[in-house]
């Protein structure tokens, strides 16, 4: 190991480190040391042994002794010395802010928090070290000058080139008690800013172990990134045309002819498509480090094996996932960091926000059975949401449930965010399974979270809360208050709160009503029509008593979880036999089928009509069922693809698709099949409407979710024409006249005779916009 000459650490004490090492080498000061520390000059006559912990040596032993030499002062009488081998780093006390490790003064501070454990070591490991599941060097810290508080901390200046940390916590293993501590784990920082081992996504260390020991990156003075002046977009969230991304399944088939395929420089490759579509905000499915080993096994149905493709299991908040970069663990993963900032950058200078889906409902430690990580070695019992025997609360589905209204967990998740927004430039947060930030957690009780206790409060842990503190943080934060929130309204423990998310104004949520109504309607169910038409409004019935505007909802057909656009509108039933799961996993309600306002959001694929087979739960397939097809979108570049990118383009040209608040009489009439006379029966399977536009004067819009056709009769409007724009029923090209399609005029004229008896004709399941032109005199 790598000597410093002159220099002498102390686990506890550096500053008393050069004056003993001046004191044997030197003259004789007058001057004696007991632990460390200076002692007054009336002391009895007291020995020393000063350890030093040694990095896989045997420690070494420092002995002084020192006697009271009269006349105020104290004398060394022997000094006997063990060398050890002296260490590159200088260690001082630290501070306790901010958590993480974090470079400043020369040097970099570690600080941790850990309130149940009775000692902490802080393990360096050289990458090379790492590989062999060695430690290179620890330190045990002092509770006595290490700690403040229930916060651990040390400072160290010194060569961290190529260096990786991690630490030992020392305590009770009581798991009736809450309490998993095991001083033989390594556990990683929980604010760790990248996480480091595997660097190569599907591939197991070299001993087949699916969890190797991973480590946090040490940070260094060097780190630095060119934003070339990058500042946030600040689109306004009505403007949004949301896309819902996988990194790796967006490149990683063949097709994409991507030079770094399945990478996030990959998906830059690939931005361009994006604009073409229309796109100005991407959705990342979960870019945080998480182990896509962790269901690692052969799948015999389709002959390989099922990863954890999807990401919804996060090991570390603040780390990137480093297999999808093309750097893996090069630079300790910093240059990873580099790739998702480029990323970010070059989405930016397209016109396209980054929005990040992410998960603190749950993490990767699981229940009892799971593995010590990183939170559950550092503080199990604050971490998670635990009953009064230590059993977890299962409100994710996946074992345990991040205990998020904690004072400390919540201000973790704070951190985390800023973080993200300030030093990552993210624009925006989609939080999975956000329902579970508003239960109350683990001996939750008002003094603990509001500093006074309020009379008849006995709620028990999970109970939903009216505001809690971690969404009113959020809210109130001024950093995070200024991006998008978007939260998932509902978890597994059945708390669905669509319409009802606590929101202080300026929360969306994804609108599960909008997406369950649109596919019941679309299939032709009975008693739809009015649902639709308040979905088409931006869901008022939601979201305008709470003060909430359309674009408060994210409006979705199709996401990860569940069938494709394709799929949706081919398969009365799930397929997911390749998955191994004998079919009985994934949602069985599908309102399938083989057959307006407020934000829309588009699923990886769709645009081209990608198919799963009819498999609505593809977490597992690290293959062509979650790849993007590229070849297939080049098939249907001329019908389906021109479509949604013509769609998008009149989406975005039309100020009425766009507003800020609800549409009132004077803006939006219904109709039937007759003009002012809506059908909002059990039976009725039609809903079309006009609607005033600054820009087009006026649209008409239908669907026809019936089997059978209809001849429609259209508003009078003196001095204009109804022309023909959107019919889903006619072949592509023209099932969108733009103004530069050949043969447009011919098509047109097809129309003419309904249209100049103001009628038009609707086939079965079909949709229509037609708009006003003035009449030539």
């Amino acid at each position: 190991m790598e000597q410093q000459q002159h220099q002498l650490t102390n686990c506890s004490t550096w500053s008393t480190a050069p004056k003993l090492h001046h004191l044997l080498h030197q003259n004789p000061q007058r001057i004696a040391f007991s632990n460390g520390r200076r002692q007054k000059s009336n002391q009895k006559k007291k020995s020393l042994n000063w350890r030093m912990r040694g990095f896989g040596n045997e420690t070494p032993v420092l002995v002084v002794k020192a006697s009271n030499g009269g006349a105020g002062t104290d004398v060394v009488e022997t000094a006997v010395v063990d060398r050890p081998k002296l260490r590159r780093f200088q260690v001082s006390q630290g501070h306790p802010s901010p958590f993480g490790a974090t470079t400043r003064d020369g040097g970099v501070n570690f600080a941790v928090y850990s309130a149940n454990a009775v000692s902490v070591t802080l393990c360096l490991i050289t990458l090379s070290d790492l590989e062999e599941d060695k430690v290179t060097e620890q330190l045990s810290l002092d509770p006595l000058t290490n700690k403040t508080g229930n916060v651990w901390h040390v400072f160290l200046k010194g060569d961290f080139k190529d260096t990786l940390y991690g630490y030992k916590f020392e305590g009770k293993f009581s798991p009736e008690e809450g309490l998993y501590y095991d001083s033989s784990k390594i556990v990683l920082d929980p604010y760790a800013k990248a996480v480091i081992r595997r660097g190569e996504y599907g591939k197991l260390s070299p001993d087949g172990n699916c969890w190797p020991q991973m480590a946090g990156t040490v940070p260094s003075f060097d780190d630095e990134f060119d934003w070339e002046g990058d500042l946030p977009l600040n689109y306004p969230q009505k403007d949004l045309i949301i896309y819902e991304i996988h990194v790796r399944g967006f490149t990683r088939h063949e097709s994409s002819m991507a030079e770094l395929p399945g990478t996030y420089l990959g998906l830059v490759e690939k931005l361009d498509h994006l604009k073409e579509l229309g796109i100005n905000c991407i959705e990342l499915m979960p870019c945080h480090e998480f182990n896509e080993l962790e269901y690692f096994g052969y799948n015999s149905v389709l002959g390989d094996y099922k990863v954890n493709f999807w990401g919804y299991s996060t090991v570390n908040y603040f780390s990137p996932m480093i297999r999808y970069s093309s750097a893996g663990i090069r630079n300790c993963g910093r240059d990873a960091i580099n790739e998702v900032k480029f990323l970010i950058k070059e989405a930016h200078k397209r016109g396209i926000e980054v929005i990040m889906d992410v998960v603190f409902n749950h993490t990767a430690e699981g229940n009892e059975n799971g593995p010590i990580l990183s939170f559950r070695g550092a503080d199990n019992s604050i971490y998670y949401m635990l009953a009064h025997k230590g059993e977890f609360y299962n409100y994710s589905g996946c074992g345990n449930t991040f205990n998020c209204n904690h004072p400390v967990v919540r201000q973790f998740i704070v951190d985390c965010l800023r973080y993200w927004v300030t030093e990552m430039h993210v624009d925006g947060f989609r939080f999975d399974l956000a329902s579970i930030m508003t239960r109350g957690s683990s001996l939750w009780d008002a003094t603990n979270v509001y500093g006074v206790p309020i009379e008849g409060d006995l709620l028990t842990t999970g109970t939903p809360l009216a505001n809690p503190p971690l969404v009113d943080m959020i809210s109130n934060d001024p950093i995070l208050r200024g991006v998008k929130l978007i939260a998932e309204a509902w978890d597994t423990g059945g708390l669905y709160q669509v319409g009802m998310f606590p929101h202080w104004g300026i929360w969306s949520e994804w609108n599960g009503k909008y997406r369950d109504t649109v596919r019941q309607f679309i299939k032709g169910t009975d008693g739809f029509s009015g649902a639709l038409a308040e979905c088409l409004c931006g869901s008022p019935n939601l979201y305008q008593k709470g003060g909430r505007r359309p674009w408060n909802s994210i409006n979705f057909v199709c996401a990860h979880d569940g069938f494709t656009l394709a799929d949706l509108v081919t398969y009365n039933n799930k397929h997911n036999l390749a998955n191994g799961e004998d079919n009985n996993d994934g949602e069985s309600h599908n309102n399938s089928w083989n057959c307006g306002q407020g934000v829309p959001m588009i699923y990886m694929g769709d645009e081209y009509g990608h198919t799963k087979g009819g498999n609505n739960n593809t977490y597992c397939h690290d293959n062509y069922i979650n790849y993007f097809r590229w070849d297939k979108k080049e098939e249907s570049s001329l019908d389906f693809f021109r479509f949604c990118c013509l769609m998008t383009k009149f989406r975005q040209e039309c100020e009425s698709l766009g507003l800020n608040d609800f549409p009132t009489a004077e803006r939006l009439q219904w109709h039937g099949h007759a003009p002012g006379v809506p059908d909002w029966s059990e039976t009725s399977r039609f809903v079309a409407f006009t609607l005033m536009d600054s820009v087009k004067r006026e649209l008409y819009i239908a669907f026809n979710a019936s089997h059978l056709p209809a001849t429609i009769t259209l508003p009078e409007r003196p001095g204009y024409r109804w022309d023909p724009l959107v019919d889903t029923s006619k072949p592509a090209p023209f099932d969108f006249l733009s103004s530069d399609l050949p043969g447009r005029d011919i098509a047109v004229k097809q129309y003419a005779h309904f249209l100049d008896a103001n009628l038009y004709p609707m086939l079965s399941y079909s949709s229509i916009i037609l708009f006003l032109s003035p009449v030539d005199p």
